[in-house]
């Protein structure tokens, strides 16, 4: 575990400095993150005897029989204060190998399923309450290289996925049959995001749900966000978003009103689908990586998000910060290098961007090769205290948010890790990698066993 110490305070943020490294963040984040993942104001009165955070599991289960909090149970940041200190580093164990390299890994949203593809033309939904068996074995159509996203609805009864090609499938997963053979023992739908019926003129590389079901939106190595109408079952908008392939889509919270996206171009923009139809402009830039965007997580709260970049550094974003132009062309010297099958130069880790306009930023996990993935921890179980994300170099690294310290590398696969996911309410992550393998990893106890 790294430690740091505290070098200096301003009214807006805070400077940590470790070996000659410094670390800044924003107060109101690191204020927020507290109060997500600490223990209620009344238990801190009544349990002043214990000075040093976080408190003993069993001093909180004390004081929620006594009722220090009032509420006669834990608040949500308790849950999180007590949960949030059992990792899921421990004990790795296969939950399948297939015979090609694994590109998405994600629970759903009630962590009930597991959504697993590779690039072997297979999607596996594995039913996490049910020992981790598969409940749906997909044979995707139309495949090209491999899988490059998959989403499942907000009510959990289709899924759809995207490949190096303009169409989109979508697949019941609630039909009962668990081998799903496209067009063969079920229809794979094919949703058809080109403007012109041209099927090879571009990619989907990020596709995700609205927050109601009704529209899919995605991002295209043609520089493009697309939005699907699904009831009417057509294209409703392309947008000429970006000057590179946008990687990532992401929404900003439940309301689906406001969008992120980041490219190639190595900007983040936030959308306003509002107003964007009508005036096909972002709503504000963020600039400060240097090079292109692989990631988008966002926090939730309609404020925060943090992105994955070739830079190797993930950033945290705060979208009251942007900005309605650009200031500067992104300072870039290695014109030659590419991410696909070189490393990254080390004279180039030292170089910053003239105007960073991030809250804060994570170094240590490579990204290469693939568009490598980053997220924010479980509200429920951590309170979003934590950063995870793959690695190049065949790990899962979890960062602290407010202090920037590495808190655990995850060492077992032998291949890079493209994607990784955090179960919302156990300490349970699972990892797939090109090492053909989706391996999860628990913290002993974890609730999560018992299903296995």
């Amino acid at each position: 575990m790294q430690r740091w110490r505290l070098n200096r305070r301003r009214a807006s943020s805070s400077t940590l400095v470790r070996d000659d490294v410094t670390f800044t963040i924003d107060d109101e984040i690191s204020q927020l993150t507290k109060l997500q993942s600490g223990p209620c104001t009344s238990n801190l009165k009544a349990l002043r005897s214990c000075r040093r955070l976080p408190i003993p599991t069993t001093t909180m289960l004390l004081a929620r029989e006594a009722n220090y909090s009032g509420q006669g149970r834990f608040s949500s940041a308790d849950c999180s204060h007590v949960l949030g200190r059992y990792l899921p580093v421990n004990s790795p164990s296969e939950i399948d190998r297939m015979n090609s390299e694994a590109y998405v890994s994600q629970f759903s949203v009630d962590g009930s399923l597991l959504v697993a593809g590779f690039q072997g033309s297979r999607i596996r939904i594995y039913n996490v309450d049910n020992g981790w068996k598969v409940q749906k074995d997909i044979n995707a159509q139309s495949l090209r290289w491999t899988i490059t996203d998959t989403a499942l609805s907000p009510d959990q009864r289709h899924l759809v996925y995207s490949s190096l090609t303009p169409l989109v499938h979508i697949v019941n997963v609630r039909t009962g049959m668990t081998d799903s053979r496209a067009n063969i023992t079920e229809i794979h739908e094919h949703l058809d995001f080109s403007v012109d019926g041209d099927r090879d003129s571009f990619n989907i590389f990020s596709i995700k749900f609205s927050t109601d079901g009704r529209e899919l939106v995605a991002g295209g190595s043609d520089d493009s966000i697309y939005v699907y109408d699904l009831e009417a079952n057509k294209l409703a908008m392309r947008l000429i978003a970006h000057t590179d392939d946008v990687n990532t889509v992401s929404f900003a919270d439940e309301t689906g009103h406001v969008m992120f996206s980041g490219s190639d171009d190595n900007l983040c923009k936030v959308w306003d689908r509002r107003c964007f139809a009508a005036t096909g402009k972002p709503a504000g830039f963020l600039e400060g990586h240097l090079e292109g965007i692989t990631f988008i997580d966002s926090r939730g709260d309609g404020h925060y998000f943090i992105s994955n970049s070739k830079d190797q550094t993930t950033k945290l974003w705060d979208i009251r910060r942007m900005s309605s132009t650009t200031k500067s062309r992104t300072p870039r010297t290695y014109y030659d290098w590419d991410y696909r099958w070189m490393d990254y130069p080390a004279e180039a880790r030292n170089q910053k961007h003239p105007c960073d306009r991030s809250v804060a930023t994570y170094r240590g996990h490579s990204v290469l090769r693939t568009l490598i993935r980053c997220y924010f921890s479980p509200t429920h179980s951590t309170g979003q205290k934590y950063i995870y994300t793959g690695s190049f170099n065949k790990c899962v690294y979890i960062y602290d948010v407010v202090t920037g310290a590495i808190v655990a590398k995850l060492t077992w696969h032998n291949d890079a890790i493209r994607d990784c996911s955090w179960h919302p309410y156990y300490p349970v992550l699972v990892s797939s990698s090109w090492d053909h393998v989706v391996a999860r990893w628990e913290f002993p106890g974890s609730p999560a066993d018992s299903a296995a």
